[in-house]
């Protein structure tokens, strides 16, 4: 079925390449900086993933960057010039201020072009949460939903998107202010690993922590144990940052638990990498309540 408005997301969902063609989704690029070049965005250089990991864990130091108004106003008026609806899943505004350079650039755009319409609407969500919201809205869209019923049922579904993570190395939340100094320091003696949560504002935020890099992931399948609400065709996403094997221990975790079901892995892009380190594991998965 032909699908009756164009869906917009950007690139804070850490999905891959291939999935925005598959799936006609138009996607907007983050990017950060690094030694003075810089990296994604529309006219930025580009750098794989491997191998930002690979400049993290020697020590780079990066600072990401949100699209301009300008910047989405030039990704949505080709749409818009021909008559065309947009809906835009952006990136949360508890991380970021990209969702507000998308509502600027919607508002001038649709005083410009008043017979297009736009909905955006704030994800509340990052990394393959967005991703997981974004697969289930193209879903939704090509079930044959109209704009509005697409954006309403993006609102409802947000507050269900679960999103529970780890990270290997305390540096860099450190770094962003989610963690102390001295937390850090003691956490990395003591091997400890947080346990973090996305809230219903959109916000990173600890909820715990586990002695051990098995057992916060074992933390994170007890978290899905309490809060899911899947049925047999929802699917599990998880993101990591550049640490396969503990993506596998943390499949095998979840099939034990609760059998074979679809599970799609991805590797969190250098935006929300820039914060989240290497070594970071998220799962996401819809649940009663975030």
């Amino acid at each position: 079925m032909t699908r009756k408005f164009v869906l917009m997301t950007d690139t804070g969902c850490d999905l891959p390449e291939e999935y925005y063609a598959q799936h006609d989704i138009v996607r907007v690029r983050l990017g950060f900086t690094l030694d003075g070049v810089t990296y994604g965005g529309e006219d930025g250089a580009e750098m794989d993933d491997k191998h930002f990991y690979e400049l993290l864990r020697g020590g780079a130091m990066p600072k990401t960057f949100q699209i301009t108004p300008a910047q989405a106003e030039a990704q949505m008026e080709p749409f818009m010039q021909e008559g065309k609806d947009i809906l835009i899943l952006s990136f949360s505004s508890g991380l970021s201020g990209t969702f507000e350079s998308y509502l600027s650039a919607a508002k001038e755009l649709s005083a410009r072009y008043p017979a297009a319409k736009v909905r955006v609407v704030d994800s509340l969500c990052a990394s393959l949460g967005q991703g997981l919201l974004v697969d289930y809205v193209v879903k939704k869209a090509d079930e044959g939903a109209s704009l509005d019923e697409a954006a309403d049922y993006a609102e409802d579904l947000k507050g269900h998107i679960c999103h529970f993570f780890t990270v290997d190395d305390l540096f860099h939340l450190k770094r962003g202010g989610r963690v102390s100094g001295a937390t850090a320091v003691v956490g990395k003696m003591l091997g400890i690993k947080p346990v973090l949560y996305v809230d219903d504002a959109g916000h990173l935020i600890a909820i715990g922590k586990a002695m051990g890099r098995k057992k916060s992931l074992a933390a994170l399948v007890d978290k899905m144990t309490e809060l899911q609400e899947l049925g047999k065709d929802d699917p599990v996403f998880i993101s990591h940052g550049d640490c396969q094997a503990d993506v596998d221990y943390l499949i095998g975790l979840i099939k034990n638990r609760f059998g074979a079901r679809e599970i799609f892995v991805n590797m969190i892009g250098s935006v929300i990498g820039t914060h989240s380190g290497a070594g970071t594991v998220a799962l996401f998965f819809k649940g009663r309540h975030r």
